[in-house]
């Protein structure tokens, strides 16, 4: 079994590496360029920085995947393989996302409902697949408690796409810093390693092998001061393979855990948009008038808890830098791991 992840996580790597610089000088040649939003300008250096990066690991992992599957048999099948199309599909609209932006010449592409819609109906054929082949069922396992709930399967669909379409987009929003989506995430992948190695899942062992080896080998790239950033195209891949995995290891309340950067990530944003709605007023000018913008509308303003979200941001602004986020991030996430291990290491003995 360690010759098959060392096998896995090298092949990625190598691939990855060996692809990048050349996959970087056609990002440029196409002017796939990174646009920043404007109320980030303490990123304005990385203007048109490549985006779709992504590509570099979503290659190597696809093509370590299959080659296991074809090539070593008993290594491969149905679970790597519905886990890495979810991925893939996923990956498609972050694709469709990062294409929309080069288009428009902006940082806004698929609207948020219509990424929900792709999101939610591909959660859902995937779990339905799944079930159907019978490596889901309708329980949920507890960590650390070591019992598993069942519930109705109509109940259990609502909680598990809702925690897959969530994972999705909280791994998108960590994707706001020079490397720290790819090494947030290369600990769970990890992680991951090891519950497929101590179940004796194999085709998990194969994919999350590849996984870390593909991140690994982005990191040459994206880490600070990034070359190439990944985009929603391979944000969202991540996110699909993660919450993949998750449920191909029966175990989607882990997420909390080996994904808690991503869990504060997501709220950070949530209360920061939600206190500033509720405390939002009208700006006034000196004669007690309201402040309109170049459009005419009325310009609002309100409290806000963080400085800045996702919470990364608010960490720059009080003075870390890229790097000393991006540590401390990946440290805590490696330590979460290491406990969600002894959560369900039980299970396993």
């Amino acid at each position: 079994m360690i010759t098959i992840i060392a096998a896995s996580v090298i092949a990625a790597f190598v691939i990855t590496v060996a692809i990048g610089p050349s996959l970087i000088r056609y990002l440029k040649k196409m002017n796939f360029g990174q646009k920043i939003l404007s109320y980030v300008p303490e990123h304005a250096g990385k203007q048109n920085t490549p985006t779709m990066g992504g590509f570099m690991f979503i290659i190597s992992i696809t093509a370590v995947a299959v080659a296991a599957n074809l090539l070593i048999r008993p290594f491969g099948g149905v679970q790597s393989f519905t886990v890495l199309v979810l991925a893939l599909c996923y990956g498609a609209i972050g694709f469709l996302d990062d294409r929309t932006k080069i288009r428009k010449a902006e940082n806004e592409g698929l609207t948020s409902g219509q990424k929900f819609a792709l999101q939610l109906v591909l959660a859902l054929v995937f779990l339905t697949v799944l079930h159907m082949g019978g490596y889901l069922l309708p329980s949920l396992y507890i960590p650390f408690a070591g019992v598993s709930i069942d519930i109705p399967w109509l109940v259990y669909v609502v909680i598990a796409a809702f925690i897959m379409v969530g994972c999705n987009n909280a791994v998108n929003l960590t994707d706001g810093l020079d490397g720290l989506a790819a090494g947030v995430t290369l600990p769970v992948a990890v992680y991951f390693i090891v519950i497929g190695a101590v179940s004796g899942n194999m085709p998990v062992v194969v994919f999350a092998s590849a996984l870390a080896g593909g991140l690994a080998g982005f990191l040459v790239f994206n880490f600070h001061p990034a070359k190439v950033f990944m985009g929603d195209t391979g944000s969202l891949f991540l996110g699909g393979a993660v919450a993949g995995l998750a449920f191909a290891c029966d175990q989607p309340l882990i997420l909390v855990l080996v994904g808690l950067i991503y869990v504060v990530e997501t709220l950070s944003d949530i209360l920061q948009v939600s206190y500033f709605k509720m405390t939002k007023k009208p700006v006034l000018d000196e004669k007690g008038q309201p402040v309109r913008d170049k459009n005419g509308k009325i310009r609002m303003e309100g409290k806000r808890i963080f400085r800045k979200a996702p919470i990364h941001h608010h960490f720059q602004l009080c003075g870390w830098s890229e790097k000393k986020i991006f540590f401390v991030f990946v440290g805590i996430t490696a330590l979460m791991c290491v406990l969600a291990y002894f959560g369900v290491a039980p299970r396993y003995r």
